[in-house]
């Protein structure tokens, strides 16, 4: 099993990131060969400010092994220091029907009303997604429900190409979804996803937040007055107290069924000071492991470094692959 993915290094990493992606990853790095990457090159579909786009990637770095992201055990690198990804990504996009793109629902979110201004990249991204997994005769990817289609269009494209070319040139990656990822919702609003673009900071825990801070969103998260339920079924119509359930469970590894068994009669009054214990617990000792190593960029450079020539050496087999299938001379 390989298992490839990727994080946009954004600045403000928060519980929904922690808990619906990287938690897993920590596991993943057991159970199968992994290379997770910095996906700075998607990071300039849209415009950024080069030193601060610098600064979050050495950052992310930061964020990621203080949560347990192993350098010795996985492959950690960002897509810019390693050529083969654009340079598949190229010869995909000239074999990818412009009409797979326009369909895509992630574009049509971020262009919106100005899709004529949007740029090319934008367009193009999902090319340069499959590249980042085709490049690695990837097994399994990591998917939660907002990547399905990315992930379809991948083997959609990788099929195209083995079929068009006659070659085998693609392993078909399929979807890995961990069996206690989580899906953290907003702390204002049940319905919408915890986000660092929400303008009100008490709608997500950042993973710099102090202990104080922590406790503090977590009592002040919107609830309603009702007691806890037996059972998840109840749930279904409380997202507030669904997503605090679900918060809970994925910070204590424990099914949410086990949460409501302990907590079920009781009011979030009882309820929230256990949950800020319990996050304040977990996070504490990875916030100050990233406040130490953000500080060491000579470190953070190396990390990356080492794990992109690592990178680069297990891509070149498939680029030059892709190469010889087009009949493009090499030698």
């Amino acid at each position: 099993m390989r298992t490839v993915s990727g994080i946009q290094p954004t600045g403000n990493l928060h519980l929904g990131n922690y808990l619906g992606a990287i938690k897993n990853w920590v596991k993943m790095q057991d159970e199968g060969e992994c290379l997770f990457f910095l996906a700075d090159l998607h990071a300039i579909t849209v415009h950024n400010d080069p030193v601060e786009l610098a600064t979050n990637c050495r950052e992310m770095v930061a964020a990621l092994v203080a949560a347990g992201v192993d350098p010795e055990k996985s492959i950690l690198f960002n897509q810019a220091r390693v050529p083969a990804h654009p340079e598949l990504a190229w010869m995909l996009i000239c074999n990818t029907p412009m009409g797979w793109l326009d369909r895509m629902t992630q574009f049509k979110e971020k262009s919106g009303k100005h899709k004529q201004r949007s740029s090319l990249g934008l367009l193009g991204y999902p090319v340069l997604q499959a590249a980042d997994v085709l490049l690695y005769q990837t097994t399994h990817v990591p998917v939660g429900d907002d990547q399905k289609q990315h992930l379809e269009l991948a083997r959609d494209i990788a099929t195209k190409f083995n079929s068009d070319t006659g070659t085998e040139t693609f392993v078909l990656p399929e979807p890995f979804i961990g069996k206690t990822a989580a899906r953290i919702m907003s702390l204002r609003d049940g319905n919408a996803k915890m986000s660092k673009s929400d303008p009100s900071d008490l709608s997500r825990i950042n993973m710099t937040d102090d202990d104080e801070t922590i406790a503090r969103k977590l009592k002040k998260a919107k609830t309603d007055p009702e007691p806890l339920p037996d059972n998840l079924d109840e749930l279904a119509e409380r997202p507030e107290a669904k997503n605090l359930i679900g918060i809970y469970a994925a910070l204590a590894d424990q099914s949410q069924d086990a949460v409501l068994a302990e907590y079920a009669g009781q009011g979030f009054g009882a309820f929230k000071p256990a949950l800020a214990d319990l996050a304040v617990s977990k996070l504490s000792p990875i916030r100050q492991r990233f406040e130490e190593l953000r500080k060491d960029e000579t470190a953070i450079d190396t990390i990356l470094r080492d794990g992109s020539e690592k990178a680069s050496a297990m891509a070149r087999p498939t680029v030059e692959a892709a190469y010889a299938a087009l009949g493009l001379l090499r030698n």
